[in-house]
């Protein structure tokens, strides 16, 4: 019996091949627990680690991207919500849930973003209008003022039902929250009976295929005891790192290659160009670096670093291999030009930061 998960897939067909091998495993979740080794068909790539690391990258940038619609963005939290439109993805969600247990069983870092809530429900939890707070930060504050409005009667002043009016495809729609939900005005007196329902139809309701097939597809990885002794802020720095980034350590446990060294005036110039920055373009640094801004769980200093020299001076930026954390960092002769090419680099990354 092969003691590896083995995924062929094709990188112009990737949600598709990778949805029909993970599909047919569906009566044996013990596989998908076992070590994971990628091959893109037509590559002669050895998966140590750098090629299951593009993988997930992949897949992940594919399913997230708005024009795929399975998920929509807010740009209030800058975080990835469940399409409610999206109702023939079941088993795509399904895979994106599989996938977020793949990268946990194999210490992968993922570039996704969530708001708590998600974690939350993944472990059980019934949304509240703090998560809606966090989670769509206009809407959670309108509910809250209705809750907390004092002067004149809630009835005459917002005059609501219980409706909610949603937009689908270019068309304004409304949902009762209840039987008869458009027949009965908000009031003082039942306005928490509104709230309650308007956030369970936003988070819960109006996502459930969504999300239910997401959630079996993780649970059919990572549920069981283990998952139990987690919190959901516990699972998300499983999935997505730590928001925590020591620069220090990083340096600390950084390699060189290619005719660098440690002592070399490029790299001495580097960290403190580094040391220099602010959190945002650290964070810029790390993603372009990395493929995330997040660090492992464990810390920077528990990441594999590496920087390479990729030639002489010259005009041409620093470029990265995101699957192996591998800077390549021509020989620029003076330290301005390398913090001018390199700040440039990390700010033009999207689109060539994965190589």
């Amino acid at each position: 019996e092969c003691p590896y998960l083995i995924l062929r897939v094709r990188r112009d067909n990737l949600i598709r091949d990778t949805l029909l091998q993970i599909s047919a495993l569906q009566h044996e979740h013990e596989d998908l627990k076992k070590p994971l080794k990628v091959i893109f068909k037509g590559e002669e790539g050895i998966d140590e680690g750098g090629v299951q690391k593009e993988f997930f990258q992949l897949i992940i940038r594919q399913t997230f991207d708005l024009n795929y619609g399975m998920f929509t963005y807010e740009e209030d939290t800058r975080c990835f919500w469940f399409s409610s439109t999206a109702l023939e993805n079941a088993r795509e969600f399904n895979l994106i849930g599989k996938v977020l247990g793949l990268a946990i069983y194999n210490s992968v870092i993922l570039d996704v973003h969530f708001p708590m809530v998600v974690y939350r429900k993944l472990m059980g939890i019934a949304p509240t209008l703090e998560d809606l707070k966090a989670c769509q930060p206009a809407l959670g504050r309108g509910l809250q003022q209705l809750l907390d409005w004092k002067d004149l009667d809630v009835e005459e002043v917002f005059s609501r039902t219980f409706t909610v009016d949603y937009e689908e495809f270019g068309v304004v729609k409304s949902h009762p929250l209840k039987t008869g939900g458009d027949l009965v005005n908000v009031t003082n007196e039942n306005r928490v009976e509104y709230v309650n329902l308007y956030v369970r139809w936003v988070l819960e309701t109006s996502i459930a295929l969504q999300f239910t097939a997401f959630a079996d597809g993780f649970h059919q990885v990572c549920g069981g005891a283990a998952l139990r002794m987690f919190i959901a802020e516990e699972l998300e720095l499983l999935i997505c790192g730590s928001p925590a980034l020591d620069f220090k350590a990083l340096e600390d446990n950084a390699s060189t290659e290619d005719g660098y060294t440690r002592d070399s005036e490029v790299i001495t110039n580097f960290w403190e160009i580094v040391h220099a920055m602010s959190l945002e373009e650290k964070k810029k640094l790390l993603f372009f670096c990395t493929g995330s801004d997040r660090s492992p769980i464990r810390g920077l200093g528990s990441m594999t670093f590496v920087i390479s020299r990729n030639g002489p001076d010259s005009d041409r930026l620093p470029t990265a291999h995101t699957c192996f954390n591998h800077l390549l960092l021509p020989e620029y002769t003076d330290k301005e030009k390398l913090r001018r090419c390199l700040m440039t680099a990390i700010n033009n990354s999207e689109g060539f930061g994965l190589m």
